[in-house]
């Protein structure tokens, strides 16, 4: 292992993005492109590197700066000093890396300055919102995938054809490399993208607690998001391809519901009962109609939309699941499974203030009416704006709201067993003969 490979090896374990979480990375490096910088005392530096701890090999993009002094206020990016006395700094932090980002992605910004955003995991995001031009943000995916990035590719259709529930795009960068198992072809993926930086936002997830809290009404905040979600399902069957569901298509979706469950029932032994019946509504969804597939979110929830000062909302993160392989987040899929993403994240609004409440005083005062009254109004929103009689297909949506709130019980089962009661609530009424006769 060269020096630079062992600086990062130490440094990786300690990064949010990093996915082998308590296992030390075994690191080759894949490619490296050296990029111009502004900074006469700077190189660029942009690896891929392979991590052959992880199998199948995780591969991860790692921009570094090398330099060979220490600036002042530089000391926390900085990822260590290899063999040629170069000290490594984690190109995000550093603006002659930032600079250079802007450059290749035809970015123009007289002011630099930029700032990475603390909490993510699975990619970095660098602000530019200095001075008086309008501000910039880039995300830098770490894990790399061959193929087209959905983030990137989905609000960039969108852009193109004047979209303004996602904020406008300006710019990406694809990175090449070879594979040593494959060595007939070239792979490429996404590094990067730039786009608008919204301002003056509230988180969708925050602002719906804040008024469930209160006891405020969320109808017309969702009845207007159930129409943005229609537009974004329009624009992306406009901008990308449609097709009619096939049997073979159905067969695999019901297919997929059903390993969910069979995986999900080892670990919550309360699904094992209701198996049959959960079983019974994925079998009826298979014979009930089927809208057309196209391009969609893919991991749909308020955590996904922010809502202007203004009062408009903004879609954002459009990856998908970070746990499904890209070829799977890329294919066609239903419009139903981000409706059915919102009704659960409108759930789980009411869920969470029960399990966040100090005593069972504040327990009694949670409304559940708040979340029935939200889900009704965001599908009349969208019905409204798409003109699809969703009642037309309730007992598809009620399967893939089935299966998000199957996939939701083994998750908290795993991780947070006190909020299991949300999504088995969810499970129970959608199996219950009450909902069957509604259908």
């Amino acid at each position: 292992m060269n020096s630079t490979m062992e600086c990062l090896t130490d440094w990786m374990t300690r990064q949010r993005w990093y996915a082998g979480k308590g296992r030390l990375p075994n690191l080759v490096e894949v490619t490296r492109e050296e990029w111009s910088s502004d900074d006469p005392d700077a190189r660029v530096l942009v690896l891929i590197v392979r991590d052959l701890a992880n199998n199948p090999p995780s591969l991860y993009h790692v921009p570094i700066v090398l330099r060979q002094t220490v600036p002042k206020g530089a000391g926390p990016a900085l990822i260590g000093k290899n063999n040629d006395g170069d000290y490594l700094f984690d190109g995000a932090h550093d603006p002659a890396y930032t600079s250079a980002l802007l450059r290749r992605m035809h970015v123009h910004r007289q002011d630099r300055t930029s700032r990475v955003h603390g909490g993510e995991q699975s990619n970095t995001s660098i602000i530019f919102d200095r001075g008086g031009e309008a501000p910039v943000v880039v995300k830098v995916f770490r894990l790399v995938h061959a193929g087209e990035n959905p983030d990137v590719t989905l609000p960039s259709a969108l852009t193109a054809r004047g979209y303004r529930q996602v904020p406008r795009m300006l710019g990406s960068v694809t990175g090449y490399w070879d594979d040593p198992h494959e060595p007939s072809r070239s792979f490429s993926g996404h590094l990067a993208f730039a786009q608008e930086f919204v301002r003056d936002v509230v988180d969708g997830w925050e602002l719906a607690l804040e008024r469930a809290a209160a006891g405020d009404a969320f109808v017309d905040e969702a009845t207007e998001l159930g129409r943005v979600t229609a537009r974004i399902h329009a624009g992306l069957a406009e901008a990308m391809p449609v097709r009619p569901a096939t049997l073979g298509d159905i067969v695999g979706f019901v297919a997929g519901w059903h390993q969910r469950l069979a995986v999900a029932s080892s670990d919550v032994p309360a699904l094992r009962e209701l198996r049959p019946a959960i079983e019974a509504v994925y079998d009826a969804a298979q014979d009930a109609p089927w809208p057309d597939l196209q391009r969609v979110h893919g991991d749909y929830h308020l955590g996904q939309v922010l809502r202007r000062a203004s009062g408009e909302w903004v879609v954002v993160d459009f990856e998908g699941e970070p746990l499904r392989p890209l070829d799977e987040r890329t294919r066609v899929d239903s419009p139903l499974r981000d409706v059915a993403g919102m009704l659960r994240s409108f759930d789980y609004v009411t869920g969470a203030r029960l399990n966040t409440a100090p005593d069972a005083d504040a327990r009694a005062r949670v409304d559940a009416a708040w979340s029935r009254g939200t889900r009704h109004a965001f599908l009349d929103g969208y019905i409204a704006e798409s003109g699809v009689d969703l009642r037309a297909h309730r007992a598809l949506l009620d399967a893939f709201e089935l299966d998000k709130a199957v996939y939701e019980a083994m998750y908290e089962a795993r991780n947070r067993p006190t909020w299991l009661p949300i999504p088995m609530d969810a499970v129970r009424y959608l199996v219950s003969e009450a909902r069957a006769s509604a259908r």
